[in-house]
C-alpha cells in the first residue's frame, strides 16, 4: 500500500504537539493506531505508557516551547527535527521518527535528544 507523505507528516507533527502540550490521551485517541511500539528507553511501551509520560511532563514543565524544524516522509516513516526550549532555557534538539500503519495511524516511535551547546566549534547551530 502507498502512503499520504504529505498527511502523515501533519498527522505526526499534530500527534506530538497535541501530546507535548498537555492532551496526550487525545493524541493517541486521534492518531495512533492498534499498536503502539516504543523505543525510548524511559518511555514504557504502549499507548498507556506513552500517555502516562507526557502527563508527567505537562505537570512538570507546563511552560515548555516546541518549534518544528523539519519534517521528512519516506515510505511509512516520518522523521520530526525539533528544537525544544525548557525552563530556565535548557534548549533541546530532538529528532523523531515515527512509523505508520496503512490506515494513516502512528505504530512505531524512536527518537534522539540532544543538549544544546552554548557554543561550537564550527560556528553552526545544531538546527
Amino acid at each position: 500500500m502507498s502512503h499520504n507523505l504529505e498527511k502523515n507528516k501533519e498527522n505526526a507533527i499534530a500527534f506530538y504537539l497535541t501530546a507535548y502540550l498537555g492532551e496526550p490521551a487525545k493524541a493517541v485517541e486521534d492518531y495512533v493506531g492498534n499498536d503502539y511500539i516504543q523505543h525510548n528507553p524511559v518511555v514504557k511501551n504502549g499507548k498507556s505508557g506513552f500517555i502516562e509520560y507526557f502527563e508527567e511532563m505537562q505537570r512538570d514543565y507546563p511552560e515548555k516551547h516546541i518549534e518544528f524544524l523539519r519534517a521528512i516522509a519516506e515510505g511509512d516513516l516520518v522523521a520530526l527535527h525539533t528544537i525544544q526550549t525548557w525552563p530556565e532555557n535548557a534548549q533541546y534538539v530532538t529528532m523523531d521518527f515515527f512509523r505508520f500503519d496503512d490506515n494513516g495511524k502512528i505504530v512505531e516511535h524512536w527518537d534522539s535528544i540532544q543538549d544544546v551547546p552554548k557554543e561550537t566549534k564550527n560556528g553552526n547551530k545544531m538546527y
